[in-house]
């Protein structure tokens, strides 16, 4: 049988509940505790899949660290968690690599800096950086390529995905139209990394326009191949997260709706890496998409 890679959480920022759900689909959880975790969607997507058949093979969050004891006790609690430390750096010797599941990216650095360090492999929770010149911090600590992963689970979904029958629809492609709720910060990566993966050809970007109004927020990109690309947060609006592509003969509106799925790729994509000691996601992708979201903080 082969040994599990064990893995350390290190979780919680506020509204995040990826220590529980990631930690649920790798090791399974407790159903009764995780519907009290404050974050109903996930005990709803969770409970439609059956465990433990369902849930990650070949790894084990095995540690967890948050700066809350109370919650890293009820987390661990929920998701089989077998040992809870008190500082974060004393994950380095118990674990083969670590799950940064925080999205409060200006604090990514601080967390995952001893790791890179160290040369344990690394998932950073979306937005990698709020802007390119931290993100290249962060890949300049890497010991070896590859080191890093991070990426929305988006990226993997089923519903953001062109086949040769939809692009034959559509025709050549003159326009994108993007919408996500909350803040743009940590939500606009939900559509632009999906749209990067999907359309890896925009090419260079002519000139951008950024419109708030209140808690929205618009960016307007114009390629140099004069594909137009608008994106729009629309604060606590609970607009569903869309993708609208328009091409010459055609448009596709792509709605994501297999959370589940998409973590469980995201999260098998990372221990794949690890395993082989393969980049899964070229930092020049990372970097176009943190590009992006710093044009329109």
């Amino acid at each position: 049988m082969k040994k599990k890679i064990k893995l350390g959480l290190i979780g919680l920022s506020k509204g995040n509940g990826h220590p529980y759900s990631w930690s649920a689909i790798i090791n399974g959880y407790n159903k009764q505790l995780i519907r009290k975790c404050g974050f109903p969607v996930i005990p709803k997507y969770l409970e439609e899949k059956k465990f433990p058949d369902d849930q990650i093979k070949g790894a084990e969050v095995t540690h967890i660290w948050t700066q809350d004891l109370n919650i890293s006790n009820y987390i661990a609690k929920t998701t089989y968690i077998s040992k809870v430390v008190k500082n974060y750096k004393d994950l380095l010797g118990k674990v083969d690599a670590i799950l940064l599941a925080r999205d409060d990216a200006e604090n990514h650095l601080k967390y995952s800096k001893p790791f890179l360090e160290n040369n344990l492999p690394i998932y950073i929770d979306k937005p990698l950086a709020f802007n390119v010149k931290n993100a290249k911090k962060l890949f300049s600590l890497q010991k070896y390529d590859g080191q890093i992963f991070s990426c929305s689970a988006l990226r993997f979904s089923k519903h953001f995905q062109l086949d040769k029958k939809q692009k034959k629809k559509i025709g050549q492609i003159i326009s994108i139209h993007a919408f996500v709720p909350k803040d743009w910060d940590k939500y606009s990566v939900h559509v632009i990394d999906p749209i990067l993966a999907m359309i890896p050809n925009l090419g260079t970007i002519k000139e951008y326009k950024k419109i708030k109004v209140g808690e929205q927020t618009m960016l307007s990109v114009k390629y140099k191949n004069n594909i137009l690309l608008s994106i729009l947060s629309t604060g606590q609006n609970q607009t569903p997260i869309n993708i609208r592509i328009i091409g010459k003969k055609g448009l596709l509106d792509l709605f994501p709706n297999d959370t589940f799925n998409c973590f469980k790729s995201a999260l098998n994509n990372f221990i794949s890496s690890i395993k082989k000691k393969k980049k899964k996601i070229p930092n020049e992708n990372t970097l176009k998409i943190i590009k992006l979201i710093e044009m329109g903080r």
